[in-house]
């Protein structure tokens, strides 16, 4: 299993030898089975309800060994284990009226139970060449440089993991064309997975824009295309469920980012989403402690970026003391935050705002509004929130108050951060060390102020100003 994260095994096995391996010499393909289809079905796990062909079509599919009918559930001894998402334990596990089992791990993504199978295609599918695929024409610094040419080498190998430290800032994304182009140009087919919808949006016309000639696609919840069935698929790590041996390459972003840390079914579709000698490559600016573990051992091969793509240090946070903050309860803003509003030593930034909960970010958004005449809030309840970053970065608006929903993965050109409340339990340190990274990432404004009002120091706060002086300090020495 990915040595990564141990503590999964217990619960979650790394045997995938129930996924049947592509045949050799296929048959022909029926007349009803056109290409469309078949890029559909590669590398997937699919219930019957998900595959658009009707019984006699999908039995002769099977006679035929085209595709494989598998149990979904596993029965043994001492339980149930759920093939889709890996699930064993038992209180994840009901019955239906007639004492049928089903799992409720992955229940939002259609039932899976003891009577149904996943299918799986097994006629090998030839995925396009592309020399060269990557249409950027801008120039890595040293660092990302350095970073990329081993992301070649872990592609060009092949059954290679690498983890890819590089601060909030420093370019990760572009650090990833080479490597890209390298496979592309090679006809693998790749998977780009990130834990939060909103990253995928944000990534998806980057990447387009660099790689105009290979088929990419965005899987997320909501997203308008369902096939899955492109070359590059840019994804939430929540749909990997429904893969199986599907990806020659798969890139892991944000690994420390909640819920991929924190659900044990998502590294498992991972690891079972790749083929037997597929490279990993993951990406993180706030590894978990798990993680600097497995580097420090020698268990897991990591190259560090330790400065932004422009060269300035990162922003450190300053602590306000605001003892009043709970004054938000009365719709009142602490006198601090007051007074450094009209104290900002650049009124010209736009202004984001992070609050610890969605009534905080209602309430600031109100408050905010007897001083500026454009802001707005966001959240993860709020169905507009890709179009009210959209406007913020496009200068429509001023001042931006967030939840934790905007603490990575979105880039503004020129930004002040202020966090109310830091010491709030929701605020840990990779998430405040993610959230600082939002000011100073441009080259045209580096020095975007970053201000953690406060009722009192927590050991988060401290750590992840510790954090971002080790950083600059690393980057200042090479």
């Amino acid at each position: 299993m990915n040595n990564l994260i141990p503590a999964f095994r217990t619960y979650y096995s790394n045997d995938f030898s129930w996924i049947p391996s592509p045949l050799e010499q296929p048959p022909d393909l029926p007349s009803f089975v056109n290409p469309s289809l078949v890029t559909y079905l590669s590398g997937k796990l699919l219930l019957k309800t998900e595959i658009s062909l009707n019984t006699p079509q999908l039995n002769e599919l099977i006679s035929l060994g085209l595709l494989d009918e598998i149990p979904a559930i596993e029965k043994h001894a001492w339980g149930n284990r759920c093939r889709r998402c890996g699930n064993q334990k038992s209180y994840l596990f009901a019955k239906l009226p007639d004492n049928v089992v089903y799992c409720r791990k992955c229940i939002v993504m259609g039932r899976v139970s003891e009577q149904e199978h996943l299918y799986a295609w097994r006629r090998p599918v030839s995925w396009d060449r592309h020399p060269p695929a990557c249409k950027w024409t801008g120039e890595l610094t040293t660092f990302q440089q350095q970073a990329a040419d081993r992301i070649i080498k872990a592609i060009q190998e092949k059954n290679q993991r690498l983890l890819v430290w590089a601060v909030c800032g420093a370019g990760k994304t572009e650090m990833l064309f080479p490597g890209l182009s390298l496979a592309f140009s090679q006809g693998k087919r790749v998977c780009l997975a990130t834990p939060r919808a909103d990253v995928v949006k944000e990534l998806l016309p980057r990447f387009v824009a660099a790689f105009p000639d290979v088929s990419i696609q965005a899987l997320y919840g909501e997203s308008p295309d369902k096939q899955g069935n492109a070359q590059f698929l840019i994804a939430t790590t929540h749909q990997l469920l429904r893969y199986g041996r599907a990806f020659d390459v798969l890139i892991i972003d944000e690994i420390d980012a909640f819920p991929y840390h924190a659900d044990a079914s998502l590294p498992y579709a991972t690891e079972r989403a790749a083929k037997d000698q597929a490279s990993f490559i993951y990406l993180t600016a706030t590894p978990r402690p798990k993680h600097e573990r497995e580097i420090n051992r020698k268990k897991l091969p990591a190259v560090f970026v330790p400065r932004r793509f422009h060269g300035h240090p990162l922003p450190v946070p300053r602590f306000v003391a605001a003892f009043d903050i709970k004054s938000l309860e009365k719709e009142m803003l602490s006198r601090k935050v007051w007074d450094w509003l009209e104290r900002r030593k650049r009124p010209d930034r736009q202004l984001l705002v992070f609050v610890p909960t969605i009534p905080n970010a209602e309430k600031v958004e109100k408050i905010l509004a007897q001083r500026y005449k454009k802001v707005t809030c966001v959240h993860a309840s709020d169905s507009d929130r890709q179009e009210k970053v959209y406007q913020f970065r496009k200068s429509v608006y001023d001042v931006l108050v967030t939840t934790t929903i905007l603490e990575r993965g979105v880039t503004f050109p020129s930004v002040d951060v202020i966090v109310l409340d830091s010491g709030h339990a929701v605020f840990d340190q990779a998430a405040l060390i993610q959230i600082a990274g939002r000011a100073g990432r441009s080259s045209r404004d580096p020095d975007g102020e970053v201000i953690f009002f406060h009722q009192g120091k927590t050991d988060a706060m401290v750590k992840a100003v510790e954090t971002i002086l080790k950083m600059n300090r690393l980057g200042r020495r090479k």
